[in-house]
C-alpha cells in the first residue's frame, strides 16, 4: 500500500488555521491495481499519487484490488482458481474495513469481468457507506463493454457522482450512453525520457503492449517479414506478455523473421533505456484509448507509426505528430515504416512536433482538474478547507 499525507494549507492565519486545514484534509481512498500487475492504470495511479504529493488540502492512500495476504497464507495467491476467490474475498474486505475514513473513492476501471471484479464492489460499498465516488474509466473496449454487459455496467456506472476518462474519444463514447463524463488525460514523466533526434534513422523498431488479440502484435510481425524484405538488417524489439506470447512466437518461426527478439513485461524503470534502444515505434492494435507508450514515445523522439484505433486519432495526427494506417492492415503499416526510412526530413520534423505534443501528458496539465474534482465531490470539509484546496487549484496560495 502507499500512503501520502501532504503539505500544510496557506501560510497565513498562524498557528490555528494551519492546524485546522490539517484537520480538514479532503481524504481520497484510489482503488486500483497494484503495481505488482505491470499495467497502465497502476501506473497512472502511481503518476497521481506522486502529483498530489506536493498538494496541500489533500491525503490520498491507494486501496489495491488486489492485495497480498499475509506471509503464512501468501502460498494461496500462486494456486490457480483459488488465487482469485482468496484475493477477492481479502479485497472486499478491505474495502468494508478501509472506505469509510475517506471523503472521496476514486476507482479506476477497466472492462468485461474486470469490472465486475473490482471498480464494481467498490462503488457498491462506497455508496453503502454513502461516500461520493469517481469512476475513473480506461479501457479502449468501453463501447462494446457497455453494449454487450449493460444490465451489470449501466446500473453500476450511474452510481458514480462523476465518471472521468483519459480521452475525449471515452468521452464521446459515455456520451452515447447517457453519460456525461469529463476528459481529463494521462500523464507521463517525460523528465526522465531522454529525447533523441534519430539521424540517420536506424531500422530498430520496438512493439511496447501486451501480447493479447486486440493489441494484434501479429500484424506487426507480418508488417516486419515485408520490411525485413526490403530492409535484411531490420530488427525489431517486441515488449509486453499475454496469452498470445507463444502463438506469436510461432508465428515469427513460421514467418522466417530474424533479428525479432521477444524481451517479455518491461518494469516502468527499465522503460527509459528500451526507448533509447529503438528508432521507431509502432503500433498495430485494433481497439485502443489513450497508449501510454505512444505519449512515452513521443517524449523519447521516436517517431511513431499506428494503427487508426480508438482515441489514437485523438492524439496523433498523420503526417504531423506521427504516420497513421489503417487497422489490421500489414502492408499499410509496413509502407509507413519504409517511408520514414527513406524520408529523413519528415522523421526528424514528426519526432520534434511529437515531442511539443507531451506538454498536455504532464501533471501541471492535469493538476487542477483532480483537484477541483476532490473539491467539488468532498463533503463539506469546512469553508476554510475547501477554500485553501481551491485557492491552491486556481494558484492564488
Amino acid at each position: 500500500m502507499i500512503r501520502c499525507l501532504f503539505a500544510k494549507g496557506r501560510p497565513r492565519r498562524a498557528a490555528r488555521t494551519s492546524e485546522m486545514t490539517k484537520d480538514k484534509k479532503i481524504r481520497v481512498c484510489i482503488v486500483v491495481a497494484s503495481i505488482d500487475i505491470l499495467g497502465g492504470q497502476a501506473i497512472q495511479a502511481l503518476r497521481l499519487v506522486e502529483g498530489l504529493s506536493n498538494e496541500p488540502g489533500i491525503d490520498a492512500e491507494i486501496l489495491p484490488i488486489n492485495p497480498r495476504l499475509p506471509g503464512p497464507l501468501r502460498w494461496l495467491q500462486r494456486v490457480k482458481y483459488v488465487r482469485t476467490l482468496v484475493t477477492s474475498i481479502a479485497y472486499v474486505a478491505s474495502l468494508l474495513v478501509k472506505l469509510p475514513r475517506f471523503d472521496v473513492v476514486h476507482v479506476f476501471s477497466a472492462s468485461y469481468f474486470s469490472f465486475l471484479l473490482a471498480p464494481a464492489p467498490a462503488i457498491l460499498i462506497a455508496k453503502l457507506y454513502g461516500k461520493p465516488v469517481l469512476l475513473n474509466y480506461h479501457s479502449g473496449e468501453a463501447e462494446d463493454h457497455l453494449q454487450r454487459w449493460p444490465r451489470t455496467s449501466l446500473p453500476i456506472i450511474k452510481l458514480a457522482d462523476r465518471v472521468v476518462v483519459p480521452s475525449n474519444y471515452l468521452a464521446r463514447v459515455f456520451a452515447k450512453f447517457g453519460f456525461e463524463a469529463e476528459a481529463v488525460y494521462n500523464t507521463v514523466d517525460c523528465e526522465r525520457l531522454r529525447f533523441r533526434n534519430r539521424q540517420p534513422l536506424k531500422p530498430v523498431l520496438l512493439s511496447n503492449r501486451n501480447l493479447e488479440k486486440h493489441y494484434n502484435v501479429e500484424c506487426t510481425l507480418r508488417a516486419f517479414a515485408l520490411i525485413q524484405r526490403q530492409v535484411p538488417q531490420a530488427r525489431l524489439i517486441v515488449a509486453g506478455d499475454g496469452s498470445q506470447r507463444g502463438d506469436l512466437r510461432n508465428l515469427a518461426g513460421e514467418l522466417g523473421l530474424r533479428n525479432v527478439d521477444f524481451i517479455g513485461a518491461v518494469a516502468p524503470d527499465q522503460m527509459p533505456a528500451l526507448y533509447e534502444e529503438a528508432d521507431i515505434f509502432i503500433n498495430a492494435s485494433n481497439v485502443d484509448n489513450q497508449p501510454l507508450s505512444i505519449i512515452e514515445a513521443f517524449a523519447s523522439g521516436l517517431p511513431v507509426v499506428t494503427s487508426c484505433a480508438g482515441g489514437i486519432v485523438y492524439m496523433v495526427t498523420d503526417l504531423k505528430t506521427g504516420l497513421i494506417f489503417r487497422k489490421d492492415d500489414h502492408e499499410a503499416l509496413a509502407d509507413r515504416v519504409l517511408k520514414l526510412l527513406n524520408d529523413r526530413q519528415l522523421s526528424s520534423r514528426i519526432a520534434i512536433k511529437a515531442r511539443e505534443e507531451c506538454n498536455k501528458y504532464n501533471w501541471a496539465a492535469v493538476r487542477n482538474q483532480w483537484l477541483e474534482l476532490y473539491r467539488e465531490l468532498a463533503p463539506a470539509n469546512d469553508a476554510l478547507g475547501t477554500e485553501a484546496v481551491h485557492a491552491e487549484s486556481s494558484g492564488r496560495v
